[in-house]
């Protein structure tokens, strides 16, 4: 077995396949490296190529009429990208980034539906991260439209924290919360230091950690039905 053959064998798309047919698709993919800022596609670009995700980082994002930048996802080694455009839609409507220095796996368009005739487990587990990337984005737009922010920061915190699995975050600014929220710097700032007045979290620089877990738990949940008024510090 190949060193690509290996990687191949840890992404969740081909799991099970046999070390014979695992070959077959490694012998045709291309390993290409990109810096960090490389722009993948953006929206209205026409989709032709499927993504795997090697080494290093990516964010989808979307970018609002006022120039302000909503990160849909950051994606981490083994995660697939590019495919929601590949099934029924032609088009792309993120932009896609690289974070770091990265190793992508590519295909494109017709090796892609080559495979997906010919290999049907890869085809279901392809259409499962469809659904599933369809899932978190209704997800994050229930969110955006029900929960303030102080309750979606909480919330964001607690997911970054079981990602990592650490309570300390690093080389998170508040800029990129901000990103990862779709509001302005200035409110994140505004309930970070409400956070840390209330010992939630510490802050530092460039590092965040969670200090009472139950409590941002807590937070987080105070948008539902019944609860009363968040703090006036914690406003959005």
């Amino acid at each position: 077995m190949t060193a690509r053959d290996s990687y191949l064998r840890r992404v969740g798309l081909f799991q099970d396949l046999s070390p014979e047919e695992l070959h077959s698709i490694s012998h045709g993919t291309r390993l290409v490296h990109y810096s960090a800022g490389h722009l993948f596609y953006m929206p209205e670009d026409a989709a032709e190529v499927l993504f795997i995700l090697k080494q290093g980082r990516v964010q989808l994002y979307q970018v609002s009429p006022d120039g302000r930048k909503l990160v849909v996802a950051i994606l981490h080694p083994g995660a697939i990208f590019g495919h929601m455009a590949l099934v029924g839609q032609n088009m792309h409507y993120n932009y896609a980034q690289a974070l770091d220095q990265v190793v992508i796996c590519v295909w494109n368009r017709e090796e892609v539906e080559a495979l997906l005739l010919r290999q049907p487990r890869v085809a279901l587990r392809f259409l499962d991260a469809v659904g599933e990337r369809l899932w978190y984005a209704e997800q994050r737009l229930a969110e955006v439209a029900f929960m303030r922010v102080p309750p979606r920061l909480a919330l964001l915190l607690l997911r970054l924290s079981d990602q990592h699995g650490s309570p300390v975050l690093q080389g998170y600014t508040h800029q990129a919360l901000a990103d990862m929220l779709g509001v302005y710097r200035e409110t994140v700032s505004q309930i970070l230091k409400a956070f840390k007045a209330d010992r939630l979290i510490h802050l530092g620089r460039r590092r965040l950690e969670v200090l009472d877990r139950a409590g941002l738990e807590q937070v987080a949940g105070s948008h539902e039905a019944g609860r009363g008024a968040a703090p006036a510090a914690l406003s959005d």
